[in-house]
């Protein structure tokens, strides 16, 4: 995984993972304690702070971490805001680590805010518990291991999609948002290619795929 510009740490328990080195974290409300216990340093904390220890709370305002409190009723999630702040910042390159498990309304919602047309200045990967999530404008290279699956969903509309070193090519197919057509495909080796011609996709490796 190419090193990001900025990691983005959203709420929830997830596992240990290796998150790879950035210039800049930004702790997404109570994601600021999975930060701490995944060994980052965290740069800015935002949300409406609900959900963060009072203890980490403290403790990084001693430090001197850049604390942005948003009001209860607002109308963006933390994540939402955080990956605001990360466009704010200039990033290009942006490290989701996300949790997989809680409310399935804000799994959903955090997946589907990852291909937002204000987002597509970022080259956006996610760890979303043991999975991974690649949104796919234009062309990217995703790593997986031969047999390990890969599914590809088009977001907010229908995506064109080329894919080259997976078992089951699409050529050009146009794939509805919705459609069960990119489910279940598989990596031939280490890598496969996925084109975007049209629309925006995210590829999801699922857990406990290498």
């Amino acid at each position: 995984m190419e090193e990001p510009d900025v990691v983005v740490v959203a709420a929830g328990q997830g596992p240990v993972v290796d998150v790879p080195a950035a210039p800049t974290v930004l702790a997404a409300d109570g994601g600021a304690d999975r930060a701490l216990e995944l060994g980052l340093e965290i740069d800015v904390v935002i949300g409406d702070l609900d959900s963060i220890g009072p203890e980490t709370l403290a403790r990084l305002e001693r430090d001197g971490v850049r604390v942005l409190g948003h009001p209860a009723a607002k109308d963006a999630t933390d994540l939402e805001l955080a990956l605001d702040e990360a466009v704010a910042l200039g990033a290009r390159r942006v490290l989701v680590v996300a949790s997989a498990a809680g409310r399935l309304d804000h799994l959903l919602s955090s997946l589907l805010l990852l291909g937002l047309e204000r987002y597509a200045s970022l080259e956006l990967t996610a760890l979303v518990g043991d999975a991974v999530a690649w949104v796919v404008r234009g062309e990217r290279r995703l790593a997986g291991s031969p047999g390990a699956l890969l599914s590809l969903f088009a977001l907010g509309g229908p995506a064109r999609i080329r894919t080259d070193g997976l078992e089951y090519p699409l050529v050009d197919e146009l794939v509805d948002a919705g459609s069960s057509r990119g489910v279940s495909n598989v990596f031939l080796g280490d890598t496969a290619a996925v084109r975007v011609t049209e629309g925006v996709v995210l590829a999801l490796r699922p857990g406990g795929a290498s």
